[in-house]
Protein backbone atom coordinates (compact mmCIF):
# COMPACT_ATOMS: atom_id res chain seq x y z
CA UNK A 1 0.00 0.00 0.00
CA UNK A 2 1.24 3.19 -1.41
CA UNK A 3 1.55 5.60 1.16
CA UNK A 4 -0.23 9.11 0.29
CA UNK A 5 2.45 12.18 0.24
CA UNK A 6 1.87 14.78 3.28
CA UNK A 7 0.52 17.83 2.06
CA UNK A 8 2.28 21.37 2.84
CA UNK A 9 0.31 23.15 5.67
CA UNK A 10 2.68 26.45 4.50
CA UNK A 11 3.61 27.86 1.19
CA UNK A 12 7.27 29.29 0.16
CA UNK A 13 9.42 30.31 -2.56
CA UNK A 14 10.35 26.40 -3.44
CA UNK A 15 6.32 25.77 -3.85
CA UNK A 16 4.57 28.71 -4.18
CA UNK A 17 4.76 28.61 -8.25
CA UNK A 18 4.05 24.76 -8.47
CA UNK A 19 1.15 25.15 -6.27
CA UNK A 20 0.27 28.07 -8.65
CA UNK A 21 0.52 25.36 -11.21
CA UNK A 22 -2.11 23.09 -9.69
CA UNK A 23 -4.45 25.15 -8.79
CA UNK A 24 -4.45 26.01 -12.59
CA UNK A 25 -4.78 22.76 -13.32
CA UNK A 26 -8.00 22.24 -11.33
CA UNK A 27 -9.89 25.69 -12.18
CA UNK A 28 -9.36 26.93 -15.84
CA UNK A 29 -10.76 30.43 -14.88
CA UNK A 30 -7.43 30.45 -12.16
CA UNK A 31 -5.78 29.26 -15.06
CA UNK A 32 -5.88 32.26 -17.47
CA UNK A 33 -5.47 34.73 -14.81
CA UNK A 34 -1.53 33.14 -14.81
CA UNK A 35 -1.64 32.56 -18.97
CA UNK A 36 -2.53 36.80 -19.02
CA UNK A 37 -0.86 37.92 -15.61
CA UNK A 38 1.81 35.80 -15.13
CA UNK A 39 2.44 34.15 -11.19
CA UNK A 40 1.29 36.48 -8.33
CA UNK A 41 3.79 38.03 -6.02
CA UNK A 42 4.37 36.06 -3.23
CA UNK A 43 3.12 38.68 -0.71
CA UNK A 44 4.46 38.16 3.16
CA UNK A 45 5.25 39.88 6.23
CA UNK A 46 7.46 39.48 9.51
CA UNK A 47 6.15 38.14 12.32
CA UNK A 48 6.44 41.42 14.59
CA UNK A 49 4.28 43.48 16.62
CA UNK A 50 4.88 46.62 13.68
CA UNK A 51 3.25 43.89 11.56
CA UNK A 52 0.31 43.39 13.91
CA UNK A 53 0.39 47.26 14.43
CA UNK A 54 -0.21 47.77 10.27
CA UNK A 55 -3.16 45.02 9.55
CA UNK A 56 -5.19 46.74 12.74
CA UNK A 57 -4.61 49.79 10.64
CA UNK A 58 -5.84 48.20 7.41
CA UNK A 59 -9.06 47.44 9.04
CA UNK A 60 -11.91 49.31 7.29
CA UNK A 61 -9.56 52.16 5.79
CA UNK A 62 -7.81 52.67 2.77
CA UNK A 63 -4.24 51.35 2.05
CA UNK A 64 -2.76 54.68 1.79
CA UNK A 65 -4.47 55.74 5.32
CA UNK A 66 -3.27 52.81 7.14
CA UNK A 67 0.68 53.21 5.63
CA UNK A 68 0.25 56.94 5.85
CA UNK A 69 -0.31 56.43 9.87
CA UNK A 70 2.03 53.36 10.30
CA UNK A 71 5.01 55.29 9.18
CA UNK A 72 3.98 58.34 11.68
CA UNK A 73 3.76 56.13 14.23
CA UNK A 74 7.54 54.89 12.94
CA UNK A 75 8.77 58.28 13.11
CA UNK A 76 7.64 58.77 16.36
CA UNK A 77 8.62 56.32 17.67
CA UNK A 78 11.95 55.93 16.20
CA UNK A 79 11.49 51.91 16.55
CA UNK A 80 8.20 50.80 16.70
CA UNK A 81 7.42 48.14 19.51
CA UNK A 82 5.09 47.43 22.39
CA UNK A 83 7.36 49.54 24.82
CA UNK A 84 8.04 52.44 22.44
CA UNK A 85 3.71 52.46 21.54
CA UNK A 86 2.92 52.55 25.37
CA UNK A 87 4.99 55.79 25.37
CA UNK A 88 2.36 57.57 23.44
CA UNK A 89 -0.94 59.37 24.89
CA UNK A 90 -3.71 60.04 23.14
CA UNK A 91 -2.76 63.19 21.37
CA UNK A 92 0.21 62.01 20.08
CA UNK A 93 -1.74 58.81 18.58
CA UNK A 94 -4.32 61.11 17.40
CA UNK A 95 -0.96 63.39 15.57
CA UNK A 96 0.18 59.88 13.97
CA UNK A 97 -3.50 59.59 12.30
CA UNK A 98 -4.96 56.67 14.75
CA UNK A 99 -8.46 57.14 16.15
CA UNK A 100 -9.16 56.74 19.49
CA UNK A 101 -10.80 53.40 19.02
CA UNK A 102 -7.18 51.86 17.10
CA UNK A 103 -5.54 53.58 20.07
CA UNK A 104 -7.05 51.27 22.39
CA UNK A 105 -6.82 48.11 20.26
CA UNK A 106 -3.20 49.01 19.36
CA UNK A 107 -2.88 49.42 23.27
CA UNK A 108 -4.13 46.28 24.03
CA UNK A 109 -2.12 43.92 21.89
CA UNK A 110 1.12 46.17 23.11
CA UNK A 111 0.48 45.29 27.06
CA UNK A 112 -0.50 41.53 26.16
CA UNK A 113 2.95 41.15 24.33
CA UNK A 114 4.33 43.18 26.65
CA UNK A 115 3.30 40.79 30.09
CA UNK A 116 3.56 37.74 27.68
CA UNK A 117 0.26 36.61 27.33
CA UNK A 118 0.85 36.50 23.65
CA UNK A 119 3.97 35.44 22.46
CA UNK A 120 4.30 35.72 18.64
CA UNK A 121 7.20 33.69 18.43
CA UNK A 122 4.92 30.16 19.31
CA UNK A 123 2.86 30.92 16.37
CA UNK A 124 4.82 29.52 13.61
CA UNK A 125 4.68 25.92 15.54
CA UNK A 126 1.11 25.91 16.65
CA UNK A 127 -2.14 24.95 14.54
CA UNK A 128 -4.41 27.25 12.84
CA UNK A 129 -7.00 27.17 15.27
CA UNK A 130 -5.18 27.44 18.51
CA UNK A 131 -3.55 30.82 16.85
CA UNK A 132 -6.98 32.05 16.01
CA UNK A 133 -8.19 31.34 19.79
CA UNK A 134 -5.54 33.47 21.26
CA UNK A 135 -5.37 36.21 19.11
CA UNK A 136 -9.34 36.70 19.22
CA UNK A 137 -9.30 37.24 22.55
CA UNK A 138 -7.67 40.58 22.10
CA UNK A 139 -10.12 43.37 21.60
CA UNK A 140 -10.06 44.94 17.79
CA UNK A 141 -8.76 41.71 16.49
CA UNK A 142 -11.37 39.67 14.40
CA UNK A 143 -11.37 36.92 12.07
CA UNK A 144 -10.44 38.77 9.07
CA UNK A 145 -7.25 40.03 10.88
CA UNK A 146 -6.29 36.94 12.00
CA UNK A 147 -7.01 35.32 8.16
CA UNK A 148 -4.28 38.14 6.88
CA UNK A 149 -1.57 37.47 9.85
CA UNK A 150 -2.06 33.30 9.12
CA UNK A 151 -1.83 34.52 5.10
CA UNK A 152 1.32 36.57 4.96
CA UNK A 153 3.02 36.15 8.00
CA UNK A 154 2.66 32.49 8.96
CA UNK A 155 2.19 31.67 5.58
CA UNK A 156 -0.19 29.56 6.83
CA UNK A 157 -1.76 27.52 2.76
CA UNK A 158 -5.57 26.95 3.17
CA UNK A 159 -6.99 30.42 4.29
CA UNK A 160 -9.84 32.51 2.42
CA UNK A 161 -10.94 35.65 3.81
CA UNK A 162 -14.82 35.82 3.58
CA UNK A 163 -14.21 39.85 5.51
CA UNK A 164 -12.25 40.79 2.64
CA UNK A 165 -13.60 42.80 -0.46
CA UNK A 166 -10.91 42.48 -3.03
CA UNK A 167 -11.37 38.65 -2.18
CA UNK A 168 -14.95 38.68 -2.75
CA UNK A 169 -15.43 41.01 -5.15
CA UNK A 170 -12.28 39.20 -7.34
CA UNK A 171 -13.56 36.18 -6.57
CA UNK A 172 -16.92 37.19 -8.46
CA UNK A 173 -15.44 39.13 -11.61
CA UNK A 174 -13.24 36.24 -12.51
CA UNK A 175 -16.62 33.74 -12.27
CA UNK A 176 -18.63 36.41 -14.03
CA UNK A 177 -20.88 36.00 -10.64
CA UNK A 178 -21.46 39.71 -10.14
CA UNK A 179 -25.15 38.98 -7.76
CA UNK A 180 -22.91 36.02 -5.73
CA UNK A 181 -23.18 35.72 -2.13
CA UNK A 182 -20.71 35.35 0.17
CA UNK A 183 -22.04 31.75 1.03
CA UNK A 184 -21.85 30.95 -2.89
CA UNK A 185 -18.29 32.65 -3.25
CA UNK A 186 -17.63 30.54 0.01
CA UNK A 187 -19.02 27.47 -1.95
CA UNK A 188 -16.76 28.26 -5.00
CA UNK A 189 -13.70 28.56 -2.70
CA UNK A 190 -13.93 24.91 -1.62
CA UNK A 191 -13.52 24.00 -4.87
CA UNK A 192 -9.55 24.95 -4.58
CA UNK A 193 -8.66 23.30 -0.81
CA UNK A 194 -6.50 23.10 0.37
CA UNK A 195 -4.20 25.66 -1.48
CA UNK A 196 -7.13 28.54 -0.99
CA UNK A 197 -4.53 30.91 0.36
CA UNK A 198 -2.57 30.95 -3.05
CA UNK A 199 -5.44 30.50 -5.10
CA UNK A 200 -6.82 34.11 -3.14
CA UNK A 201 -3.64 35.44 -3.98
CA UNK A 202 -4.11 34.86 -7.90
CA UNK A 203 -7.59 36.42 -7.44
CA UNK A 204 -5.60 39.56 -5.90
CA UNK A 205 -3.59 39.53 -9.16
CA UNK A 206 -6.21 39.17 -11.07
CA UNK A 207 -7.93 42.16 -9.27
CA UNK A 208 -5.40 44.39 -8.64
CA UNK A 209 -4.02 43.82 -12.27
CA UNK A 210 -7.80 44.64 -13.82
CA UNK A 211 -7.62 47.34 -12.07
CA UNK A 212 -4.57 48.79 -12.40
CA UNK A 213 -3.97 49.22 -8.42
CA UNK A 214 -0.31 48.83 -8.18
CA UNK A 215 -0.48 48.00 -4.65
CA UNK A 216 -1.08 44.17 -2.78
CA UNK A 217 -4.93 44.51 -1.14
CA UNK A 218 -3.73 43.97 2.48
CA UNK A 219 -0.19 46.13 2.10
Amino acid sequence: MELTPELPTTFNQENFHEICDQLAEMDADLKSVLEKYGYPPMWTRPNTFETLVHIILEQQVSLASALAALNKLREKTKTLTPETLLLLNDEEMRACYVSRQKAAYLRGLALSLQNGETDLTLFPSLPDEKVREKLIRLKGIGHWTIDVYFMFVLQRIDIFPLGDLAAINGTKRLKNLPAATKEEVLEITNHWKPFRTVACMIIWHFYLSRTGVAAAPVF
